[in-house]
C-alpha cells in the first residue's frame, strides 16, 4: 500500500481499514512498519479534528474518588474540612491553589484539569451572578 497523508474523513476510514488488517503484523516486518506509520497518521488526524478536553475539575476529582474508592471523608485532608470538600464537589466553592496542589501531589489529578474553571464559575450558575456589580442603593427620604 502506498502511505499518503491522511486529510480527509475518507482518508482516515481508508487508514483506519488498513491499519485493522494490520493488526497481527509481525514485530520488525514492513507491515509493522507500516502499521506504526498508519498508526501515527490517524493518531494526528484524530487529534485535530476530534480533540480530546481536559475534564471539569470536580468531574476530575470525582473520577479520582471512583477509581480509588474514596469517600467525601478521604479527600478531608487534600480539601479541608467535610464541609468544604462538600462545598467544592456542589461547585459552591472555587479549588484554591493549596488544594489543587495537594489534590495534585496526593491523588495524582493532573493540575491542568484541576486548574480549569468549572461550569458554575464560567457564568452557567447563580455564583457568577454574585460577581457581578450592583448598583448603588437610592437613599430614601426621611419622613
Amino acid at each position: 500500500m502506498v502511505i499518503k497523508p491522511v486529510k480527509t474523513q475518507q482518508d482516515y476510514n481508508t487508514a483506519m481499514t488498513r491499519i485493522a488488517a494490520l493488526m497481527d503484523a509481525a514485530p520488525g516486518s514492513s507491515e509493522c512498519d507500516e502499521l506504526d506509520v498508519l498508526a501515527q497518521l490517524a493518531q494526528n488526524y484524530e487529534n485535530k479534528h476530534f480533540p480530546i478536553g481536559l475534564p471539569d475539575p470536580i468531574a476530575a476529582i470525582r473520577f479520582r474518588m471512583e477509581q480509588q474508592g474514596l469517600s467525601q471523608q478521604d479527600l478531608v485532608p487534600y480539601i479541608g474540612s467535610r464541609s468544604k470538600v462538600s462545598e467544592v464537589l456542589n461547585g459552591k466553592r472555587t479549588l484554591s491553589l493549596a488544594m489543587i496542589r495537594t489534590l495534585h501531589k496526593g491523588l495524582g489529578i493532573p493540575a491542568a484539569a484541576l486548574l480549569q474553571e468549572t461550569g458554575r464559575a464560567r457564568g452557567a450558575g447563580p455564583k457568577a451572578l454574585k460577581n457581578t456589580a450592583r448598583a448603588p442603593r437610592e437613599k430614601q427620604p426621611a419622613m
